[in-house]
């Protein structure tokens, strides 16, 4: 038997102080085409699930050492093994007793003497019900690295707990902090260049900006050809979400300056950042096929605003950020500007540097 067709079996482990007993399973699993492993004691058991990883343990309850009951209460306790089904074969006859393992975890019992018709009902039941968990799990681990393109890894999970409420249509009006960050020169620097030559660098610098904004919590909304949108305090709010998208910004311009050290091509490119504060809806917009999960309102046309008004190596924010991280950065003042879209001029303010956190 080759290790690949061993694989696609599915494992069962066997587990009864009773030598005669644990053959006689094996005599009627085998031929179905499951791959058996053995124990004969409810310690063997633990350290077979640990080196099997079984889809399935049948499981006698009345053992040396470790009896039935407390193997289960310990596989149920264990995160990574908790969803392995249990049937376990009792001679008891009480009520209370099958209570007691269903309280220890079991999820099937089997009274001896049993048949063979029965036994294999019951396995294939719990195997099914096996597969399902297993395909469940497989499609959420799919989802969270889907999800993981536009959100940390922390606010995927808190999405997958209540997907239906998190991945339906619709929005809800929040506070948020939007940062936008575009590359200047970047057009200039396009029309000159070979169009794969202009991917590649564009990919390369995202890949050192993206990571900034996981890396301080926030939500990656979308590229907008040379440019990056993203926010803070949706899916998830906190009280520093204006603080992060400013430690963002700042380590983007950071890490740009680094990246263009040595590198020629880079020489005449700038990041300028716009950065505003205030409600949202954010939600996901679309169609039942195809959705994104984006801000919008005007506090995204406000930092969108800010940002085209940057000059490279900038960072421009609002009044309402501004408000929020007033101890934590030296700023200057710029002239009220009145922007596309708004009446009134607002006040905005140049960050001229962002101050090391103070340590807990």
């Amino acid at each position: 038997m080759t290790q690949a067709k061993s694989e696609n079996k599915p494992r069962i482990l066997v587990v009864d102080d009773h030598p005669h007993n644990v053959e006689l399973v094996e005599a009627m699993l085998i031929p179905q085409g499951y791959l058996i492993f053995t124990a004969y004691d409810g310690v063997e058991a633990l350290e077979a699930v640990e080196k099997h990883d079984p889809d399935l343990i049948i499981l006698d309850i009345m053992m040396p050492k470790m009896d039935g009951f407390e193997v289960a209460r310990r596989l149920r306790a264990d995160e990574q093994r908790r969803a392995i089904p249990i049937l376990m074969l009792t001679a008891l006859r009480e009520v209370q007793d099958k209570v007691k393992g269903l309280e220890a975890g079991a999820d099937d019992f089997l009274s001896k003497p049993f048949n063979r018709v029965e036994l294999l009902a019951r396995v294939r039941s719990l195997l099914r019900i096996k597969q399902l968990h297993d395909e469940l799990q497989a499609k959420n681990a799919l989802l969270e690295q889907v999800l993981t393109r536009y959100v940390s890894r922390e606010i995927a999970q808190t999405i997958l707990e209540n997907p239906d409420e998190n991945l339906r249509l619709g929005g809800r009006t929040c506070v948020i902090s939007v940062l936008f960050a575009d590359i200047r020169g970047f057009t200039h620097f396009a029309e000159r260049r070979d169009a794969a030559l202009v991917l590649d660098v564009l990919n390369r610098i995202f890949n050192v900006l993206t990571p900034l904004v996981f890396e301080y919590g926030g939500t990656m909304d979308k590229y907008l050809g040379d440019a990056i949108m993203a926010f803070f305090g949706a899916p998830l709010a906190s009280e520093n979400d204006a603080e992060r998208a400013i430690r963002t910004a700042w380590a983007m311009q950071q890490a740009f300056l680094r990246m263009r050290e040595g590198d020629e091509l880079l020489q005449k490119l700038h990041i300028g950042i716009g950065i505003a504060t205030g409600e949202a809806v954010v939600g996901n917009v679309g169609s039942e096929q195809v959705m994104d999960y984006t801000a919008i309102g005007n506090t995204p046309n406000t930092a969108k605003r800010l940002q085209e008004i940057a000059h490279g190596g900038e960072i421009l924010i609002d009044n309402a950020t501004y408000e929020r991280v007033k101890d934590l950065v030296v700023v200057r003042p710029i002239e009220p500007i009145v922007l596309k879209g708004h009446s009134e001029p607002i006040r905005a303010y140049r960050v001229e540097e962002v101050k090391e956190p103070t340590p807990a």
